[in-house]
């Protein structure tokens, strides 16, 4: 489904969060929990087939050929949908979700080899707890503060200390947990992130004082009407300014700005973020469909209309 010269996101993308001796531990229970949760075929395929045209757009924009991460975001969706994709013939890794507790309840659910990045507004009181909670967590795109890096570092420290041996007595292996630093690139009050000018000195800090965080680059939200106002011919502000901050910000670190991926594009303009140079698309809609109100979201889904 998925070519890896220009797209990442499927089961061969490298670096295993986990060691062989943990999957096999692991691989009773998922597939238990793969057992509760049915598949419903006719699902199954039009998710397949919107994963499929979305990446071969992805493909179509990235004329650099240099590899591109699909997140498939799958806020307020249910479980068994991000389990259609996962599993075989698309293998899909990375999951990305809004909510913190809805995030910690499907990878309850669902397989640890899924790759769950966090893109939300986190409150800072959540920091610790998901960092903590979910071993396979890859990913937190929008730390904003100080506070949110060193609650995030607390949590992934807790985990590393719980999880020194495994049950067979064995030393097992955590990462650290890659955190993208938010950029309020558009200057809209309602927007999390921090300013261009203050994303130097929260970069500083994640890497020097957060030794159980690895600072994988930077993300935004652009401005709607920005996004609308895009072509083919022209570039999105919102983009040119994170890649300028990104630039910077690699020439103080003393770093090739390569170190820094650019996360930017959603399901509107995810294909003129990549031809300006984005590392990382957040595609939700486009893949999964509208979404449910909030109140109406139900993580494990409709039971019974699975197994029909």
């Amino acid at each position: 489904m998925q070519s890896e010269s220009c797209v990442t996101g499927a089961a061969s993308d490298p670096e295993p969060f986990t060691t062989e001796r943990r999957r096999r531990s692991m691989s009773e229970r998922d597939g238990e929990q793969e057992e509760e949760m049915r598949v419903n075929p006719q699902r199954a395929q039009q998710l397949i087939e919107n994963l499929g045209s979305v990446t071969q757009k992805i493909q179509a924009a990235n004329a650099s050929g240099k590899k591109v991460r699909l997140v498939a975001v799958s806020k307020l969706k249910p479980a068994v949908d991000i389990l259609a994709l996962h599993q075989s013939p698309t293998s899909h890794l990375h999951f990305g979700e809004n909510y913190a507790q809805e995030l910690t309840e499907k990878a309850s659910l669902l397989p640890r080899t899924i790759r769950w990045h966090f893109i939300g507004a986190l409150q800072t009181n959540k920091c610790k707890p998901l960092a903590e909670q979910v071993p396979n967590l890859w990913c937190v795109s929008s730390v904003d503060s100080v506070k949110k890096a060193n609650a995030l570092d607390k949590g992934r420290a807790a985990l590393v200390e719980a999880q020194k041996k495994t049950a067979d007595g064995q030393v097992g292996e955590t990462e650290r947990l890659r955190v993208q630093v938010q950029v309020n690139t558009s200057g809209e009050a309602e927007k999390s992130g921090v300013e261009p000018t203050e994303t130097l000195a929260l970069c500083k800090h994640i890497r020097d004082e957060c030794p159980h965080l690895q600072l994988s680059g930077l993300m935004t939200i652009g401005a709607i009407a920005r996004s609308q106002a895009t072509t083919a011919e022209t570039e999105n502000e919102d983009f040119i300014a994170l890649r300028e901050t990104r630039d910077k910000v690699a020439t103080e670190l003393e770093i090739s700005k390569e170190e820094l991926e650019l996360s930017m594009g959603m399901s509107s303009d995810y294909e003129g973020a990549i031809r300006q140079g984005s590392d990382e698309v957040r595609v939700g809609t486009t893949i999964f469909g509208e979404r449910p109100a909030k109140k109406d979201a139900r993580v494990k889904g409709d039971v019974e209309e699975e197994k029909s």
